[in-house]
Protein backbone atom coordinates (compact mmCIF):
# COMPACT_ATOMS: atom_id res chain seq x y z
CA UNK A 1 0.00 0.00 0.00
CA UNK A 2 1.69 3.27 -1.02
CA UNK A 3 1.55 6.42 1.39
CA UNK A 4 -1.35 7.77 -0.05
CA UNK A 5 -3.73 5.32 0.08
CA UNK A 6 -2.74 4.42 3.82
CA UNK A 7 -3.56 8.16 4.55
CA UNK A 8 -7.02 7.73 2.14
CA UNK A 9 -7.54 4.35 4.74
CA UNK A 10 -7.21 6.52 8.25
CA UNK A 11 -9.18 9.08 7.37
CA UNK A 12 -12.02 7.10 6.28
CA UNK A 13 -11.70 4.77 9.06
CA UNK A 14 -12.14 7.44 11.75
CA UNK A 15 -15.00 9.36 9.54
CA UNK A 16 -16.73 5.48 9.79
CA UNK A 17 -15.71 5.43 13.87
CA UNK A 18 -17.25 8.76 14.22
CA UNK A 19 -20.22 7.84 12.33
CA UNK A 20 -20.82 4.26 13.84
CA UNK A 21 -20.23 5.47 17.88
CA UNK A 22 -23.52 6.64 18.80
CA UNK A 23 -25.11 2.91 17.60
CA UNK A 24 -22.45 0.88 19.27
CA UNK A 25 -22.33 3.11 22.60
CA UNK A 26 -26.14 3.47 23.68
CA UNK A 27 -25.07 4.11 26.90
CA UNK A 28 -22.86 7.26 25.88
CA UNK A 29 -25.94 8.59 24.32
CA UNK A 30 -25.78 11.85 26.56
CA UNK A 31 -22.74 13.18 24.40
CA UNK A 32 -24.75 12.49 21.74
CA UNK A 33 -24.20 14.43 18.53
CA UNK A 34 -27.42 16.68 17.92
CA UNK A 35 -29.63 16.08 15.31
CA UNK A 36 -29.36 17.96 12.26
CA UNK A 37 -25.60 18.19 12.67
CA UNK A 38 -23.71 18.20 9.40
CA UNK A 39 -20.49 16.26 9.65
CA UNK A 40 -18.18 17.35 6.87
CA UNK A 41 -14.99 15.04 6.07
CA UNK A 42 -12.45 15.60 3.61
CA UNK A 43 -9.71 13.08 2.00
CA UNK A 44 -6.43 13.74 1.20
CA UNK A 45 -3.69 12.30 -0.56
CA UNK A 46 0.28 13.32 -0.94
CA UNK A 47 2.61 12.20 -3.35
CA UNK A 48 6.40 13.02 -4.60
CA UNK A 49 6.41 13.80 -8.45
CA UNK A 50 9.66 15.08 -10.21
CA UNK A 51 10.94 15.31 -6.69
CA UNK A 52 8.34 17.30 -5.70
CA UNK A 53 5.90 16.44 -2.63
CA UNK A 54 2.02 17.55 -4.00
CA UNK A 55 -1.34 16.79 -2.12
CA UNK A 56 -4.41 16.31 -3.77
CA UNK A 57 -7.84 16.73 -1.65
CA UNK A 58 -11.06 14.73 -2.27
CA UNK A 59 -14.38 15.54 -3.01
CA UNK A 60 -16.13 16.92 0.72
CA UNK A 61 -18.68 14.35 1.77
CA UNK A 62 -21.14 15.33 4.15
CA UNK A 63 -23.64 13.43 6.29
CA UNK A 64 -26.16 15.43 8.53
CA UNK A 65 -27.03 13.22 11.93
CA UNK A 66 -30.53 11.86 12.07
CA UNK A 67 -32.50 12.14 14.77
CA UNK A 68 -32.47 9.11 17.35
CA UNK A 69 -36.28 8.97 19.04
CA UNK A 70 -35.27 7.20 22.60
CA UNK A 71 -36.86 7.77 25.61
CA UNK A 72 -36.84 6.50 29.29
CA UNK A 73 -39.36 6.48 32.44
CA UNK A 74 -38.61 6.19 36.05
CA UNK A 75 -40.69 6.41 39.50
CA UNK A 76 -39.42 9.33 41.49
CA UNK A 77 -41.23 7.92 44.71
CA UNK A 78 -38.74 6.29 46.84
CA UNK A 79 -41.70 4.84 48.55
CA UNK A 80 -44.94 3.43 48.25
CA UNK A 81 -47.39 6.51 48.13
CA UNK A 82 -50.41 6.77 50.67
CA UNK A 83 -53.82 6.36 49.37
CA UNK A 84 -56.96 6.59 51.57
CA UNK A 85 -60.34 7.71 50.57
CA UNK A 86 -58.71 10.83 48.98
CA UNK A 87 -56.64 11.59 46.15
CA UNK A 88 -52.85 10.75 46.00
CA UNK A 89 -49.88 11.64 43.36
CA UNK A 90 -47.58 9.81 42.01
CA UNK A 91 -44.37 11.17 40.12
CA UNK A 92 -41.93 9.82 37.20
CA UNK A 93 -39.09 11.15 35.40
CA UNK A 94 -39.41 11.20 31.51
CA UNK A 95 -36.12 11.42 30.40
CA UNK A 96 -35.66 12.41 26.52
CA UNK A 97 -32.38 9.76 26.13
CA UNK A 98 -32.70 11.00 22.12
CA UNK A 99 -30.43 13.44 19.96
CA UNK A 100 -32.85 15.83 19.04
CA UNK A 101 -36.15 17.89 20.65
CA UNK A 102 -39.24 15.96 21.41
CA UNK A 103 -42.48 15.68 22.74
CA UNK A 104 -44.22 12.49 24.09
CA UNK A 105 -48.13 11.10 24.47
CA UNK A 106 -48.43 9.48 28.01
CA UNK A 107 -50.75 7.06 29.03
CA UNK A 108 -51.91 6.30 32.55
CA UNK A 109 -53.24 2.56 33.25
CA UNK A 110 -54.11 1.76 37.02
CA UNK A 111 -55.25 -1.76 36.07
CA UNK A 112 -52.21 -3.59 36.37
CA UNK A 113 -52.13 -7.35 37.12
CA UNK A 114 -52.24 -8.82 39.78
CA UNK A 115 -53.29 -5.22 42.02
CA UNK A 116 -55.38 -5.61 44.72
CA UNK A 117 -56.94 -2.97 43.98
CA UNK A 118 -57.37 -0.32 40.95
CA UNK A 119 -57.68 3.01 41.34
CA UNK A 120 -59.31 5.82 39.53
CA UNK A 121 -57.13 8.09 37.03
CA UNK A 122 -57.99 12.06 37.65
CA UNK A 123 -55.18 13.84 36.12
CA UNK A 124 -52.20 13.68 34.15
CA UNK A 125 -49.94 16.76 34.53
CA UNK A 126 -46.60 18.03 34.27
CA UNK A 127 -44.67 20.11 36.77
CA UNK A 128 -44.86 23.67 35.12
CA UNK A 129 -43.19 25.68 37.44
CA UNK A 130 -40.30 22.86 38.06
CA UNK A 131 -40.42 22.44 41.75
CA UNK A 132 -40.91 18.99 41.67
CA UNK A 133 -44.27 18.45 43.89
CA UNK A 134 -47.39 19.07 42.12
CA UNK A 135 -49.39 22.10 42.60
CA UNK A 136 -53.34 21.60 41.52
CA UNK A 137 -54.30 24.47 39.83
CA UNK A 138 -50.11 25.88 38.80
CA UNK A 139 -49.24 22.50 37.12
CA UNK A 140 -50.32 21.74 33.86
CA UNK A 141 -53.03 19.17 33.27
CA UNK A 142 -52.40 17.47 29.56
CA UNK A 143 -56.03 16.82 28.29
CA UNK A 144 -56.84 13.65 26.92
CA UNK A 145 -54.94 12.88 23.48
CA UNK A 146 -52.25 15.60 24.15
CA UNK A 147 -48.48 15.53 24.60
CA UNK A 148 -46.34 16.88 26.84
CA UNK A 149 -44.04 20.12 25.96
CA UNK A 150 -41.16 19.61 23.64
CA UNK A 151 -37.87 18.16 25.40
CA UNK A 152 -34.36 18.79 24.61
CA UNK A 153 -31.83 16.65 23.75
CA UNK A 154 -30.74 14.57 27.45
CA UNK A 155 -33.76 17.04 29.44
CA UNK A 156 -35.79 15.53 31.58
CA UNK A 157 -39.84 16.22 32.54
CA UNK A 158 -41.60 15.55 35.98
CA UNK A 159 -45.06 14.52 35.57
CA UNK A 160 -47.14 13.30 37.94
CA UNK A 161 -50.33 10.86 37.35
CA UNK A 162 -53.34 12.36 40.19
CA UNK A 163 -55.18 9.13 41.43
CA UNK A 164 -58.14 8.86 43.39
CA UNK A 165 -58.50 5.27 45.94
CA UNK A 166 -61.55 2.90 44.98
CA UNK A 167 -63.78 1.79 48.52
CA UNK A 168 -63.18 -1.63 49.67
CA UNK A 169 -59.61 -1.48 50.34
CA UNK A 170 -58.09 -2.96 52.70
CA UNK A 171 -54.94 -1.65 55.03
CA UNK A 172 -51.85 -2.03 53.53
CA UNK A 173 -52.77 -3.18 50.42
CA UNK A 174 -50.26 -2.24 47.24
CA UNK A 175 -51.13 -1.44 43.49
CA UNK A 176 -49.04 -0.06 40.62
CA UNK A 177 -50.06 2.21 38.33
CA UNK A 178 -48.53 2.43 34.99
CA UNK A 179 -47.66 5.23 33.55
CA UNK A 180 -46.32 4.73 29.36
CA UNK A 181 -44.77 7.30 27.34
CA UNK A 182 -44.55 7.01 23.45
CA UNK A 183 -42.53 9.13 21.37
CA UNK A 184 -45.24 11.67 18.73
CA UNK A 185 -43.00 11.19 15.75
CA UNK A 186 -43.23 7.79 15.85
CA UNK A 187 -41.99 4.26 17.74
CA UNK A 188 -41.90 1.48 16.83
CA UNK A 189 -38.75 -1.38 16.51
CA UNK A 190 -35.37 -0.37 16.83
CA UNK A 191 -34.28 1.09 13.29
CA UNK A 192 -37.49 2.05 12.08
CA UNK A 193 -37.10 4.94 10.35
CA UNK A 194 -39.57 8.19 9.29
CA UNK A 195 -38.23 10.08 6.53
CA UNK A 196 -38.02 13.89 6.68
CA UNK A 197 -39.78 13.88 10.30
CA UNK A 198 -36.44 14.21 12.10
CA UNK A 199 -34.95 17.38 13.73
CA UNK A 200 -33.17 19.89 10.54
CA UNK A 201 -35.12 17.73 7.84
CA UNK A 202 -33.30 14.61 8.71
CA UNK A 203 -35.20 11.41 8.99
CA UNK A 204 -36.23 10.22 12.20
CA UNK A 205 -35.01 7.11 13.59
CA UNK A 206 -36.38 4.73 15.99
CA UNK A 207 -33.53 4.39 19.15
CA UNK A 208 -33.38 0.81 21.34
CA UNK A 209 -35.84 2.11 23.47
CA UNK A 210 -38.66 1.74 20.41
CA UNK A 211 -39.17 5.48 21.40
CA UNK A 212 -41.86 4.26 24.09
CA UNK A 213 -41.18 3.62 27.84
CA UNK A 214 -43.57 2.45 30.53
CA UNK A 215 -42.68 2.59 34.52
CA UNK A 216 -44.81 1.79 37.93
CA UNK A 217 -45.96 3.98 40.65
CA UNK A 218 -46.82 2.29 43.81
CA UNK A 219 -49.74 3.19 45.93
CA UNK A 220 -50.11 1.65 49.41
CA UNK A 221 -53.72 1.66 51.10
CA UNK A 222 -53.95 3.26 54.42
CA UNK A 223 -57.87 2.58 55.74
CA UNK A 224 -58.05 3.53 58.93
CA UNK A 225 -61.07 1.44 61.27
CA UNK A 226 -62.30 2.29 64.20
CA UNK A 227 -63.97 -0.22 66.95
CA UNK A 228 -66.69 1.24 69.36
CA UNK A 229 -67.05 -0.48 72.34
CA UNK A 230 -69.41 0.74 75.30
CA UNK A 231 -69.60 -0.59 78.88
CA UNK A 232 -71.18 0.75 81.80
CA UNK A 233 -70.48 0.10 85.85
CA UNK A 234 -73.04 0.90 88.65
CA UNK A 235 -72.79 2.82 92.15
CA UNK A 236 -75.96 1.79 94.01
CA UNK A 237 -77.41 4.05 97.41
CA UNK A 238 -75.95 1.49 99.62
CA UNK A 239 -72.34 1.17 98.60
CA UNK A 240 -72.44 -1.50 96.18
CA UNK A 241 -73.24 -1.95 92.40
CA UNK A 242 -76.90 -3.41 92.33
CA UNK A 243 -78.88 -1.61 89.00
CA UNK A 244 -81.22 -0.48 91.51
CA UNK A 245 -83.48 2.88 91.35
CA UNK A 246 -81.34 5.59 92.77
CA UNK A 247 -78.20 3.99 91.20
CA UNK A 248 -75.93 5.90 88.90
CA UNK A 249 -74.50 4.14 85.96
CA UNK A 250 -71.33 5.29 84.16
CA UNK A 251 -71.45 4.52 80.50
CA UNK A 252 -67.87 4.84 78.64
CA UNK A 253 -67.26 4.77 75.27
CA UNK A 254 -64.25 4.09 73.74
CA UNK A 255 -63.04 4.23 70.11
CA UNK A 256 -59.98 2.56 68.94
CA UNK A 257 -58.86 3.80 65.44
CA UNK A 258 -56.99 0.50 63.63
CA UNK A 259 -55.12 0.45 60.13
CA UNK A 260 -53.12 2.87 59.11
CA UNK A 261 -53.30 7.01 58.41
CA UNK A 262 -56.21 8.83 59.77
CA UNK A 263 -60.08 9.78 60.26
CA UNK A 264 -61.44 12.81 60.69
CA UNK A 265 -64.75 14.42 61.86
CA UNK A 266 -65.38 11.43 64.25
CA UNK A 267 -68.02 11.63 66.19
CA UNK A 268 -69.64 9.66 69.44
CA UNK A 269 -72.88 9.94 70.11
CA UNK A 270 -75.37 7.99 72.53
CA UNK A 271 -79.49 8.15 73.50
CA UNK A 272 -80.50 8.65 77.21
CA UNK A 273 -82.12 5.23 78.02
CA UNK A 274 -85.47 5.42 79.10
CA UNK A 275 -86.34 4.80 83.07
CA UNK A 276 -82.87 6.84 83.39
CA UNK A 277 -81.92 10.42 83.31
CA UNK A 278 -78.81 12.26 82.39
CA UNK A 279 -76.47 13.27 85.49
CA UNK A 280 -75.80 17.08 85.19
CA UNK A 281 -71.49 17.87 84.57
CA UNK A 282 -70.45 14.21 84.03
CA UNK A 283 -69.74 14.48 80.29
CA UNK A 284 -66.07 13.72 79.77
CA UNK A 285 -63.69 13.18 76.45
CA UNK A 286 -60.62 11.58 77.62
CA UNK A 287 -60.56 12.75 81.11
CA UNK A 288 -61.33 16.06 80.52
CA UNK A 289 -64.94 18.05 81.69
CA UNK A 290 -66.98 19.10 78.60
CA UNK A 291 -69.68 21.56 79.58
CA UNK A 292 -73.35 20.33 78.64
CA UNK A 293 -73.86 24.05 76.37
CA UNK A 294 -73.76 23.23 72.75
CA UNK A 295 -70.60 26.23 73.20
CA UNK A 296 -67.19 26.38 72.28
CA UNK A 297 -65.80 22.57 73.54
CA UNK A 298 -66.00 19.34 71.62
CA UNK A 299 -69.57 18.03 73.30
CA UNK A 300 -73.15 18.63 74.46
CA UNK A 301 -75.68 16.73 76.81
CA UNK A 302 -79.14 17.19 77.15
CA UNK A 303 -81.80 14.53 78.69
CA UNK A 304 -81.99 12.68 75.18
CA UNK A 305 -78.64 12.21 74.89
CA UNK A 306 -74.91 12.83 74.63
CA UNK A 307 -72.66 14.46 71.31
CA UNK A 308 -69.25 14.59 71.23
CA UNK A 309 -66.97 15.43 68.19
CA UNK A 310 -63.20 14.65 68.76
CA UNK A 311 -62.35 15.37 65.23
CA UNK A 312 -59.06 13.85 63.42
CA UNK A 313 -58.04 10.72 65.35
CA UNK A 314 -54.90 8.70 64.10
CA UNK A 315 -54.45 5.10 63.48
CA UNK A 316 -53.53 4.04 66.78
CA UNK A 317 -55.02 6.12 69.35
CA UNK A 318 -57.81 5.70 71.51
CA UNK A 319 -60.45 8.38 72.83
CA UNK A 320 -62.56 7.73 75.64
CA UNK A 321 -66.04 9.43 76.59
CA UNK A 322 -67.93 8.84 79.56
CA UNK A 323 -71.48 10.43 81.03
CA UNK A 324 -73.52 9.02 84.01
CA UNK A 325 -77.29 8.44 84.10
CA UNK A 326 -79.50 7.92 87.28
CA UNK A 327 -81.95 4.95 87.26
CA UNK A 328 -85.63 6.16 88.35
Amino acid sequence: MTYAQTRIAISLAATAAVLAAPALCPEARAASVAAGTLIENTASASFSAGGTTRTVDSNTVTVKVDELLDVALASKDSAPVSIAGGSAVLAYQLTNTGNGPEAFHLTANPAVSGNPFTAVVTAIAWDSNGNGVYDAGIDTVLASGTATPSIDQDKALTVFVVVTGPGGMTDAQTSKVNLAARAVTGSGTPGTAFAGKGQGGGDAVVGASGADADADGVLVASVATVALVKSATIADPFGGSQPVPGASVTYTLVATIGGSGAIGDLRLTDVIPAGTSYTAGTLRLDAATLSDAADGDAGKASASGIDVLVGTAAAGSTHTVTFNVTIQ
